[in-house]
């Protein structure tokens, strides 16, 4: 079955990917204060830099068997298209636009999504595991059970929606925002995230065992809900009243007994 492009044959290039320092406008990065246990200094945390998209006229996709593993597919259009269970692994979407898809059980282990836009798809245990996704923003999404684990976001915007048990394990995270969606037992075990911020975004049993932080900012997380790994919010930023709810946690996994006097 051929592949489905814009016109171009299957292992064209239409113009070079975009390296982490190049194909987006960059900004000088903001700095946020934040204030050090006790009050002794200031440290600062680096925004997250988000995706800046622009993209070209679209052309419709046309479902002529479905996706192809390896598949190429180059400023497309998948309008309220039935993806269940095809398998796009490999597959590469650049310039895409997907708009009330369903996404259940398919397979895009190892696809690339550049600078596409996801808006109100929906699906569960969608396949996405070591996937590449740079300058992509997911909008509105109602997943469950999606696979991202060993995968490398980068300048990605996840905003609005709910996702379920998002798999986000060994997952290396850069420049990634999550503003105002609900995320419930999302697994960051063993990932490493820099420069991530959670923006009005509910964080329920969240698993942070061998993660690594940096310039995480975690303030704008209501509520905050670890299942594990407390011990590795070095490298975040809390608020103060997060703190406090966080204290019989912490106190938990020091070993302090804190009882009440006699």
């Amino acid at each position: 079955m051929p592949d489905v492009t814009s016109g171009r044959k299957k292992g064209d290039f239409r113009r070079p990917e975009r390296d982490v320092s190049g194909g987006v406008q960059h900004v000088p990065m903001a700095r946020r204060a934040a204030g050090t246990a006790g009050g002794r200094g200031t440290a600062t945390v680096r925004a997250a830099r988000r995706p800046e998209l622009r993209l070209p006229p679209l052309t419709p996709y046309e479902d002529d068997g479905g996706l192809e593993p390896d598949g190429d597919y180059d400023a497309l259009d998948f309008r309220e298209t039935d993806l269940t269970g095809q398998d796009g692994a490999g597959a590469r979407f650049m310039d895409c636009a997907l708009t009330g898809c369903a996404l259940d059980e398919a397979s895009l282990r190892a696809a690339r999504l550049l600078d596409t836009r996801l808006t109100g798809v929906r699906g569960v245990g969608t396949n996405l595991a070591e996937a590449t996704l740079r300058d992509v923003e997911l909008l509105d999404a109602r997943l469950g059970g999606t696979q991202l684990h060993g995968a490398v976001l980068e300048r990605v915007l996840i905003r609005g929606g709910k996702i379920d048990y998002l798999n986000l394990r060994r997952a290396r995270l850069k420049d990634v925002v999550f503003e105002s969606c609900v995320l419930v037992e999302p697994d960051f075990g063993g990932a490493r995230l820099e420069r991530v911020e959670f923006v009005d975004c509910a964080l329920k049993q969240a698993d942070l065992g061998a993660a690594t932080l940096v310039d995480v900012d975690l303030r704008g997380a209501a509520p905050l809900d670890l299942s594990r790994g407390v011990d590795r919010l070095s490298g975040a930023v809390i608020s103060p009243t997060q703190l406090l709810d966080l204290a019989p946690v912490l106190a938990a996994e020091l070993g302090v007994r804190v009882l009440g006097e006699e």
